[in-house]
């Protein structure tokens, strides 16, 4: 009875929404081609992380070796991008990832990825108006914000900021209360937006190319001590490390390139578009790493603009931009930097508020959060509720939290987004017979095949290890079958522990693994042999032969590799990072356990007949 017990409670973990698309989705709508696919990417990508984050990464984590860092995360970017082309592509008329892993691997699944974009959807928007709030309290002197660091600064607890944020917390709260009151993104605002910040960078980097110097990547301990005798306060200056171009060595860079995956969030948001595109199997990964080459660029242009203007240890980090045209004496042009940065990041800010309550609202018509966070106002459509607590949330991280900080937390919960959708293609790309898209006549609806399903080869009865171990190299079948999708499932399974204890290796001990420790080294390169064969296993499956609208290349090397490099990120942060992430998943448990599974909609179609279908609602 037991048993029963605990395969019914497993059966309610992966149980799946049942869908078909609305008229909506049916529609015709405008083709959007690559070109504009490109723009609305750079669009959402280009952030605060280009005007504040970069000072901060750069004088304290990485120096001038910033720009290999932006490196790092533009190759993550790109390898995560493509494997949320294939998994956005398969359902064209769905636009999030909540919704995507809904359909194709389960509601748990569902649950821990839609809880992760929250978080970071919530604490990019209090990022952003902590960004918008420094950039504004260093144009006018920074008095409020020393008068509030003297005020409360004793009483502030060391993993909080030095001081409440009242400027950011109110910023986020009157456009929130903006957003109930029914208002909507507004494309012409976007596109005006879209040019300030271009017209800012380009002048930026173009005063880089006038005013850099070289030796500012070439810095010794002489060009330090000269800076602390002409300023005479030790403390204005950063930390040298050990100078030139890399100054905090190899871990610097990897550190500085976690907190610098935050400045390439967004360009996800393309495949929300998919069903606009003409040829998405071509304009969207097209479109994907055109967005993350051209943010790149950017980010390479100005943090090198940056380091060349001013020697990496003199940066402000609070407003670096404003203050490097200071000290290259070009004075007036810091107003027209601080000004263009404060209506983009305003813009930024407004933008980054509308996500968060859909994913929201969409959760709560699932049952998976609250129904009452589903409540929309009558003559509006908005829905209040989502957007009131979502708009709290983000005000009190805002309020409480440094801008750093927002950023690791921010980082981590992308990564783990990413590497779950990396997850889901490779076990979905081996299941039998796996169509997301295909449209079941009989029952008019969209509803998805098991994970796995019976084949009549798997009928024959196993004959000891021996066949067992034959399977795992020969496979009996040319297409995917139960059993190869239970060995893909079981694999992919175990590489991911595997790579969590690589990385883990990797992240704390990176010195004494690379200089020939005889344990630690031994250990790695056992980790290596382990993923290697089990690699082997999966490539030798079969792979599901039906077409789709766009299949991630270098199968299944690509996945693995993207989760490796998200997660090897993720163990650059911070241990306060990882308890602050791990108290939010807490929460999600104990909600999604305590109150989702029990009113499950897909657990309620599962009990009766499906005689409705379902709203989706737009992302």
């Amino acid at each position: 009875m037991r048993c029963q017990d605990l395969h019914q409670f497993g059966q309610k973990l992966v149980r799946r929404r049942l869908l078909e698309p609305t008229e909506d989705s049916e529609s015709p709508t405008a083709p959007l081609n690559t070109l504009k696919l490109v723009a609305f990417g750079v669009a959402s990508t280009l952030g605060a992380g280009v005007y504040i984050l970069v000072g901060e990464v750069a004088m304290f984590i990485a120096g001038p070796a910033i720009v290999i860092s932006f490196l790092v995360a533009a190759v993550s970017s790109v390898l995560s991008g493509l494997c949320y082309a294939e998994f956005g592509t398969r359902v064209s008329w769905t636009g999030s990832a909540y919704l995507y892993s809904y359909i194709s691997m389960g509601e748990l699944w569902a649950f821990i990825t839609a809880w992760n974009l929250i978080l970071s959807y919530v604490i990019g928007s209090g990022s952003v108006a902590r960004a918008w709030s420094i950039a504004f309290g260093s144009l006018i002197g920074n008095h409020i914000f020393q008068a509030l660091e003297g005020t409360f600064s004793p009483y502030m607890p060391y993993y909080l900021a030095k001081y409440p944020d009242f400027v950011a917390l109110s910023l986020v709260l009157l456009l929130t209360g903006v957003l109930v009151l029914g208002a909507r993104e507004s494309v012409l605002v976007g596109k005006i937006s879209t040019g300030i910040n271009l017209l800012v960078l380009s002048f930026i980097i173009l005063s880089g190319f006038i005013k850099g110097d070289l030796h500012n990547w070439k810095l010794t301990e002489q060009d330090y001590t000269l800076n602390t005798s002409e300023s005479g306060d030790i403390y204005s200056l950063g930390p040298l490390g050990s100078g030139g171009f890399v100054p905090f060595y190899y871990d610097g860079i990897l550190h500085g390139a976690a907190l610098c995956f935050y400045s390439f969030v967004g360009f996800d948001d393309i495949v929300t578009k998919g069903e606009k595109a003409p040829n998405p199997h071509r304009s969207i990964p097209i479109s994907i790493m055109s967005t993350v080459f051209i943010c790149f660029l950017a980010y390479f242009g100005v943090s090198a603009t940056l380091t060349l203007m001013v020697p990496y240890y003199q940066i402000q980090p609070d407003s670096p931009f404003p203050q490097a045209f200071v000290h290259v004496g070009w004075g007036p042009a810091r107003y027209v930097v601080a000004v263009g940065i404060l209506c983009f990041l305003l813009y930024r800010l407004q933008s980054s508020l509308f996500p968060v309550p859909q994913v929201i609202q969409e959760m709560a018509e699932d049952g998976l959060l609250f129904r009452g966070l589903s409540r929309t106002h009558a003559c509006t459509k908005t829905p209040i509720m989502a957007t009131m607590s979502s708009g709290i949330l983000a005000g009190i991280m805002a309020l409480l939290f440094e801008f750093s900080n927002l950023v690791d937390l921010m980082s981590i919960g992308h990564l783990l987004v990413y590497s779950l959708v990396a997850f889901f293609v490779l076990v979905l790309r081996y299941q039998p017979d796996w169509n997301l898209s295909k449209n079941e006549k009989t029952e008019d609806k969209i509803q998805m095949k098991p994970l796995v399903k019976e084949n009549p080869l798997d009928s024959e009865p196993e004959a000891g290890s021996s066949k067992t171990l034959k399977i795992l190299w020969l496979p009996i079948s040319s297409i995917p079958t139960q059993k190869s999708a239970q060995i893909v499932y079981g694999c992919a399974f175990l590489l991911v522990l595997l790579l969590i204890v690589l990385s883990l290796i990797l992240a704390q001990w990176p010195s004494q693994v690379f200089s020939g420790d005889p344990v630690l080294t031994t250990v790695a390169v056992l980790l290596l042999l382990l993923i290697t064969g089990v690699t082997v296993i999966i490539w030798r499956q079969p792979q599901d032969p039906s077409s789709l609208p766009f299949r991630a290349p270098a199968l299944p090397v690509l996945p693995l590799v993207s989760i490796f490099v998200n997660i090897y990120l993720m163990m650059q942060t911070t241990s306060g990072t990882w308890a602050l992430f791990g108290i939010w998943n807490a929460i999600g448990f104990l909600i999604y356990f305590g109150y989702g599974i029990r009113h499950s909609l897909a657990g309620n179609n599962h009990q009766q007949p499906p005689a409705t279908s379902l709203h989706l609602p737009d992302s």
